[in-house]
């Protein structure tokens, strides 16, 4: 018996598919397929969470931007370019020393990309009925769960 896949609650091998109570042997499954299911309340959250990370990252250069044309403006009308150089380079320096903590929202907003933004659900048709085995909204566990269940047919059909 091959292992394709396991986790807490599902278990795909040579032999059978195991998710949400359901057990389906291989031999007796005819089609698989993976459909989108209606959003939950989670992942509607966390494409909401994903919009604001973004505005909050793009807020701060484009405050800068218009501070730098502001200081800019100021500083011909008034001919006084040193102090503007001298708060210039200050902001530069500051914004640098700010960039490695970027890291930890680019991180977060990569994660919520990798978990997706729908509910996928694995559909197989076996004696002849149509069973929901897995529905999740992490989209990296499902394409994870569906090519385990494909590799899983696929042997399966080449040993019969």
């Amino acid at each position: 018996m091959t292992l394709y896949y396991r986790d807490d609650a599902v278990q795909v091998t040579s032999e059978s598919i195991r998710a949400g109570g359901h057990v389906v042997a291989l031999a007796d499954v005819t089609f698989v397929w993976h459909a989108r299911g209606q959003k939950t309340l989670a992942v509607r959250g966390r494409v909401l969470g994903r919009g604001v990370l973004v505005l909050l990252l793009s807020l701060p250069p484009l405050v800068a931007v218009v501070c730098v044309l502001s200081l800019a403006w100021s500083a011909q009308d008034r001919g006084n370019w040193q102090l503007a150089l001298i708060i210039l380079a200050a902001c530069a320096v500051g914004a640098l020393v700010l960039v490695p903590f970027l890291e930890i929202p680019l991180g977060w907003l990569d994660r919520s990309y990798e978990r997706g933004s729908h509910v996928h659900e694995l559909w197989v048709q076996h004696h002849g009925q149509e069973d929901l085995l897995v529905r999740t909204p992490d989209a990296l566990r499902f394409g994870q769960i569906y090519r385990a269940v494909q590799r899983a047919v696929e042997q399966h059909g080449d040993h019969r």
